[in-house]
């Protein structure tokens, strides 16, 4: 029963390498997929498996996060008691957090109010559609200490990865953390644990001043704990880059992406916004494009993901691009291979170009 299950989400990782994309925003925040977040994707997981109470772990550059997130009304999350519990930290934490367990330290009080027997941890920077009901069920099953979700579909960059190997029982006797190559089955940084052995690893972290959950307990404990592998082969989507933010957005104009992330059954919750059909003018023309509600498309679209609220302007261009919400793309201008973030505006008979290994990144709000 997942009733007996508490999530918690991490969502307070920072990354340089993407950008423009986090200027003002954690990884989990970064819009993805025409309508939604990157933390909507594993937030929906654990609501599709009956979880609900979860509470997310937040610190610096949380204000988009916040508004996004709101009271959790829109995953059903809105409850007098338990329900989505956003998590500052409680300590006076001047620094960044350098891995789960110090953040862990940092809610301790909340943890010890945990009611549920078990805990699911997972980063709020992967998309995919996991039956996270499945995985705990797996962990009950096997006895295991911890449950640690894995892929054989090699996605991320390895520098930036764990991978795991397993021994000849299948239980994982290797942890490799930000190998030079991937080997192995590639960590989806998603955990089934008791609440109670959570509790006991963090405050033995503490005490020792061990901070990573990868190296001082995956890997530091690997002999003394039950580390079980579940193995996920559906789609997945890890943002390290600029260039792999853009491929992993272009994989969703595939229909057999599209119809695994997607999954009528398994439904990917986000924050409302009521929006409008989108209009395409006469004249107009999409080809091979996502495109969300409350568009006002005029120009030509091809091969792009369009965020709500887009305005693609009279012949106007916009090709192998992701626009996001409330970017304008005014009349006669031509783009291709450009990532625009939110209330971006492309003047008039601009033209701007990138290429799909180094695709043009806006800033949000910018003029150009």
């Amino acid at each position: 029963m997942t009733t007996q299950l508490h999530g918690i989400l991490f969502a307070y990782r920072d990354n340089p390498h993407l950008r423009e994309l986090t200027s003002h925003r954690t990884v989990a925040s970064i819009p993805f997929g025409g309508r939604y977040r990157m933390i909507d994707f594993m937030l929906s997981n654990m609501v599709n498996a009956g979880i609900v109470d979860i509470g997310v772990v937040m610190q610096e550059k949380c204000l988009s996060l916040l508004d996004h997130l709101g009271s959790g009304k829109d995953w059903d999350l809105a409850r007098k008691r338990g329900g989505l519990r956003v998590l500052p930290p409680f300590t006076n934490q001047s620094r960044n957090f350098r891995g789960k367990m110090e953040a862990l330290y940092g809610v301790y009080t909340y943890m010890e109010d945990i009611r549920q027997d078990y805990v699911l941890m997972a980063d709020a920077d992967v998309a995919c559609n996991i039956d996270l009901e499945a995985v705990f069920q797996a962990h009950l099953e096997s006895g295991a200490d911890i449950t640690a979700v894995c892929t054989k579909n090699l996605t991320g960059d390895p520098k930036m990865s764990t991978y795991f190997k397993l021994d000849e029982t299948g239980r994982i006797n290797e942890v490799l953390d930000s190998p030079n190559a991937p080997e192995g089955y590639e960590s989806l940084k998603v955990y089934v644990l008791s609440t109670a052995k959570l509790i006991e690893l963090v405050g033995y972290c503490a005490s020792h001043n061990l901070y990573s959950f990868t190296t001082a307990v995956l890997l530091g404990m690997k002999d003394q704990l039950n580390i079980q592998p579940y193995f996920y082969d559906g789609y997945v989507a890890r943002l390290t880059t600029i260039a792999s933010y853009y491929a992993r957005s272009m994989d969703l104009l595939k229909v057999e992406v599209s119809e695994d992330i997607f999954n009528e059954e398994h439904p990917i919750r986000t924050k409302d916004r009521s929006d409008p059909s989108t209009y395409y003018a006469p004249g107009s023309k999409c080809i091979h494009s996502l495109v969300a509600d409350g568009c006002i498309i005029e120009g030509s679209v091809e091969d792009c993901v369009i965020f709500r609220g887009v305005h693609v302007g009279k012949n106007a261009v916009v090709k192998n691009c992701v626009l996001m919400q409330d970017t304008v793309v005014e009349d006669g201008a031509s783009i291709r291979y450009v990532i625009a973030d939110k209330d971006v505006t492309i003047k008039a008979h601009r033209t701007l170009t990138g290429h799909a290994s180094y695709p043009f990144a806006i800033e949000k709000n910018s003029i150009i």
